[in-house]
């Protein structure tokens, strides 16, 4: 054999092997294909509880916010008073000559 031959014979061997890592070695086409099914997987779990955290804050936001709202309109429609406050009422005088 001619040493031209000798090079292509071992170019095409070596082209073989790696063909055959890229097609069933470590990190193979079928395992990348496999981790990015996995990874879309994840993005969309992480998504999802994204949104479910998302939502919970709001709910917590809502919460604090509305019970200051709630207590505003508690203590001045029905006289709300906490534990440990003091109330304190102040009258007008009545105009002179009205009727009660």
């Amino acid at each position: 054999m001619r040493p031209a031959r000798w090079v292509t014979l071992l170019l095409l061997a070596l082209l073989a092997l790696v063909q055959g890592h890229i097609w069933f070695g470590r990190a193979s086409v079928a395992e990348v294909r496999a981790l990015r099914r996995e990874l879309a997987e994840l993005e969309l779990a992480n998504e999802q509880a994204r949104q479910r955290n998302e939502r919970l804050a709001a709910e917590v936001r809502d919460l604090r916010e509305g019970l200051e709202t709630v207590e505003e309109i508690a203590r001045q429609e029905l006289g709300l008073v906490k534990p440990d406050e003091i109330f304190v009422q102040i009258q007008r005088p009545a105009a002179v000559g009205a009727r009660p």
